[in-house]
């Protein structure tokens, strides 16, 4: 698939996940919409993974520890063919395979139940240790939010990743800057991100437009040193796509309206 064909999957990911949350009347858009281009460079390029086969046991694994970002990794792997894309028209409703948050004992393609913030990359390196021990080759990424980061339990998995030389384990930062009651900085600020991944052991590669799919590419292709994980800082904006809703704090966890929904996609169809 060509650069063309991924930009116009992100564009359709960015509809699907307008009308899943707007039908939902729930779910969190702004956050969702800011890591379309990470989560289809790895579905659409770069994991070795088989929707028809979703359980093969070398398969690359990814771990969305932004858990509440679930209607754009469940678009994603709608778009993919991990299963019809009518099932996204539930989202959040009683008995949908597609709950709130990431759930793989009801759907195909996920790999870990997240949504308490923090556990997701906790889990991702677990993952990464495993599949170092079993030699099969597998690589292991996972996706945190930066307003996640203020979790002590980020930092914990990362000093883990470093020690255990985990260079099969990717972590991307979605850098939105924006969480549920404010900035990062008035809330809780993050200091140098960089700065603090490269001491905790990690090689750092900042992508200035993280919604810009072949900067995301070029990312994810500069090899691992060996014997190091790779963390990646996707400078994204909240909302993208959308203009009404690009860089709001409001949109972090709350669904358009019906007229809302109309003019985002007149926007993203346009």
């Amino acid at each position: 698939m060509d650069i063309k064909e991924l930009k116009e999957v992100c564009r359709q990911v960015r509809i699907d996940i307008i009308n899943e949350v707007t039908e939902a009347a729930s779910g969190h858009p702004g956050g969702s919409l800011s890591a379309v281009e990470m989560l289809v460079a790895l579905y659409f390029k770069v994991m070795n993974i088989d929707p028809k086969d979703p359980q093969k046991a070398d398969r690359d694994r990814f771990v969305l520890s932004k858990g509440h970002a679930a209607p754009g990794l469940y678009a994603v792997l709608a778009e993919r063919g991990y299963f019809d894309k009518e099932e996204l028209h539930t989202l959040r409703k009683l008995g949908s395979k597609l709950q709130g948050h990431p759930d793989p004992r009801k759907l195909p393609g996920i790999d870990a139940a997240t949504g308490s913030l923090g556990q997701g990359i906790s889990i991702a390196v677990g993952m990464a240790l495993g599949a170092k021990i079993a030699g099969n080759g597998a690589k292991v990424y996972t996706m945190v939010g930066d307003g996640e980061m203020q979790e002590g339990m980020v930092w914990e998995a990362a000093m883990a990743a470093a020690n255990y030389k985990l260079d099969n384990f990717t972590v991307f930062v979605d850098n939105n800057g924006l969480q549920i009651s404010g900035t990062n900085d008035e809330v809780m600020s993050l200091g140098n991100i960089h700065a603090k991944y490269e001491a905790f052991g990690f090689d750092v590669i900042e992508v200035e437009d993280g919604n810009d799919i072949e900067q995301i590419l070029a990312a994810i292709a500069v090899p691992h040193t060996p014997g190091k994980p790779k963390c990646i800082i996707a400078h994204t904006v909240k909302g993208k796509g959308v203009s009404f809703m690009e860089n709001s704090v409001g949109w972090h966890g709350t669904a358009p309206k019906e007229d809302q929904r109309q003019a985002a996609l007149k926007e993203l169809e346009g």
